[in-house]
């Protein structure tokens, strides 16, 4: 088995960044108002070179860099950016186990089978695939369980691989503080520090009753299992399409608007007949949008029940192509309609 864990690079901050690139050279911070009780969501790298992390109060933040410009999250933004990340990590590798709206594990041996070469592409790939649909980046840990996947995704941020082969896991995990093992929560590590447990080597090489004396039953077991690297949890997923899309790729770059809703539209009558077919209705639409450049842009729109015609998925499509252009005007070289939030079509009784 090989599994990936991806996580997203400073998030919140990377998405404020795209939308408005001025801020990429500050020390930027989303979070709450700094001269009140806020706290910070994310902040950017250039932020934390100043110490400044997530969960520390804003006043903080400001205390340790007053020229940090504060802005306040935006979640509904943040949200239309994940559906894109995820369903261009769905394009490569289907099988995914999606954790948080910034992070989650991938079925990479699905595809690579144990071929471990050709697993560190697919996570390249991966990688590739979120930069073009998002100009997001990503860093990936790969490994064959989840505990060493996640702990290998953490050390080249941003935008790194880490690849961690089978035999290898327990090797990887020894030297590094025994807090950053997944599953060890500030009690658990006083406790293991205070018995001179200071990293993952230690807690994996402890008896059962030294063990025993400092983290009693089953949880203390599956600590010291973690440290070992075994973790045989497997992905949890939904076995059956989470999404449904549609995209053509000119010949030419197509800048007439009415051509693009006509594009679209067509596009939406595949994607609602295909909902159909499958017994099924959509919450949320997508438009997706790439430029000549090869530049690519997606705008969602989640309604408050599920739809599965044509006229209504075509229309919204339309109207967050539009809403894309006047953000970024320009030709475009392909345009693509998707729908997710999908649930089983629901008849209404007239009784």
């Amino acid at each position: 088995m090989i599994l990936a864990h991806l996580d997203l690079d400073a998030f919140f901050a990377a998405v404020e960044e795209i939308e408005r690139p001025e801020l990429k050279t500050l020390p930027l911070v989303v979070g709450g108002d700094p001269r009140g009780r806020g706290v910070v969501a994310t902040a950017n790298y250039v932020a934390r070179r100043f110490g400044i992390h997530s969960a520390m109060s804003c006043a903080e933040a400001l205390r340790r860099c007053p020229q940090a410009v504060f802005v306040r999250p935006r979640g509904q933004l943040y949200r239309e950016y994940s559906r894109a990340v995820w369903q261009a990590v769905r394009g490569v590798t289907p099988t995914v186990e999606q954790v948080g709206i910034d992070e989650g594990y991938l079925d990479i041996g699905e595809i690579a089978g144990d071929d471990w070469l050709e697993a560190r592409k697919l996570a390249e790939a991966v990688q590739a695939s979120v930069r073009g649909a998002t100009s997001l980046s990503c860093s990936l840990g790969v490994a064959t369980s989840k505990v060493v996947a996640k702990v290998a995704s953490d050390r080249r941020k941003p935008g790194g691989l880490t690849v961690v082969r089978a035999g290898r896991e327990a090797a990887f995990l020894a030297p590094f503080d025994v807090r950053l093992l997944p599953g060890i929560g500030p009690k658990a590590e006083q406790r293991l520090l205070a018995a001179g447990v200071q990293t993952v080597g230690a807690l994996a090489a402890l008896s059962d009753e030294q063990l025993k004396a400092l983290v009693p039953g089953k949880w203390g077991r599956l600590m010291r299992e973690r440290a070992q690297g075994i973790d045989p949890r497997p992905l949890e997923g939904p076995s059956e399409a989470v999404s449904i899309s549609q995209e053509e790729t000119f010949e030419r770059d197509v800048s007439d608007r009415e051509a693009l809703h006509a594009e679209l539209r067509r596009m939406a009558e595949r994607v609602a007949e295909r909902l159909r077919r499958d017994g099924r209705c959509a919450r949320t639409v997508t438009t997706k949008l790439r430029y000549p450049d090869f530049s690519i842009r997606s705008r969602s729109q989640t309604v408050p029940a599920g739809i599965d015609d044509a006229e209504t998925i075509g229309a919204l499509a339309c109207a967050l192509l539009d809403r894309a252009l006047q953000q970024r005007p320009g030709a475009l070289r392909l345009v693509g309609v998707g729908v997710s939030g999908l649930e089983p079509f629901q008849q209404l009784s007239l009784v």
